[in-house]
């Protein structure tokens, strides 16, 4: 049987300037951002070796990163850049992905808790 194990990192929250509308380019808004990685963690768990892991400090960086960096329109992109600088960053221990970036308190009248989208990349054969 074939292992899956997952490091997740819930609900990272950073300050951005992404949105369509202009008052969220020139305002921001927080994003949270949840983000589960495919890694193998058997060797890291038998051995207690940072390097056959993840560092979670480097992925949260990471997000950071594209969270806090160049505004785009959507957060359908800022979840694809999340995921393609996460999978290049660790080529031969994050097989896959799920990024979730929520969005709070987006601009739109009514009760709700936030929009969020959720997109899973990865290597798989």
């Amino acid at each position: 049987m074939k292992k899956l194990d997952f490091i997740h990192l819930h609900e990272m929250e950073f300050y951005g300037y992404h949105g369509v509308l202009p008052e969220e380019n020139k305002i921001g808004q927080r994003f949270r951002v949840s983000l589960s990685l495919a890694v193998d963690l058997a060797g890291a768990g038998r051995t207690d070796d940072l390097e056959l892991t993840v560092n979670y400090a480097d992925v949260f960086g990471l997000v950071r990163d594209v969270v806090e960096g160049e505004p785009v329109k959507l957060i359908e992109t800022v979840a694809e850049r999340i995921a393609k600088r996460v999978l290049a960053a660790f080529p031969g221990k994050v097989s896959g992905c799920r990024v979730r970036v929520l969005k709070p308190d987006p601009p739109i009248p009514g009760h709700y808790r936030g929009v969020e989208v959720d997109i899973t990349r990865g290597r798989f054969s």
